[in-house]
């Protein structure tokens, strides 16, 4: 574990898109746990406005910014919103991938997820909640694409991603104008 404190943390998010609000927990909990995963919610969403990027761009976006520091994997949404019974399936999923269950649970939102998991007996699952420190949403990363505002999409996304500026902007474009979602 090289003398971190959690042995496993897990990152819960749809990333859509990655921007450096979330690459800023990501660097806390890779600082903190032996092993990270990270959970692509809504992973079978892609094409409409709320839900660009299919699983495998996010995937790729992860990977290029962390490299092998983080393990990634989809999470499709089941339709029972934010619950114990999606505790239950969030658990379900990290110990097929762990064979364990997580340490910690890493959030930016305001809101508490550790009700997720009150159905579980025996689990104890500690929480980390990341105060937001840098004034940026996914929502505003899309309008950025959409408006062509690729100077202050640099502002909020690493360096390493600046390469891949037209092929997103054109996946998000691409989306723009298509409402629908299935994701909760």
């Amino acid at each position: 574990m090289d003398n971190k404190l959690f042995e496993l943390g897990i990152l819960i998010g749809r990333f859509q898109t990655f921007h450096s609000g979330h690459e800023d927990i990501f660097n806390k909990a890779v600082k903190i746990c032996g092993r990270v995963g990270v959970f692509i919610g809504s992973s079978q969403e892609k094409g409409t406005y709320k839900n660009p990027f299919s699983y495998e761009t996010r995937e790729r976006i992860l990977k290029k910014v962390f490299g092998d520091s983080i393990e990634v994997f989809p999470l499709p949404d089941i339709g029972v919103g934010n619950n114990s019974k999606w505790g239950d399936y969030v658990l379900e999923n990290v110990v097929k991938r762990f064979g364990k269950a997580p340490d910690l649970l890493i959030s930016g939102k305001e809101e508490r997820r550790l009700d997720w998991f009150d159905s579980i007996n025996g689990v104890s699952i500690a929480e980390l909640y990341v105060p937001k420190t840098i004034e940026i949403s996914a929502t505003a990363m899309r309008e950025m694409f959409i408006n062509d505002d690729y100077e202050n999409w640099k502002r909020y996304t690493n360096p390493v991603l600046w390469d891949k500026y037209e092929s997103l902007r054109a996946e998000v474009l691409s989306a723009k104008d298509n409402t629908f979602t299935d994701s909760i």
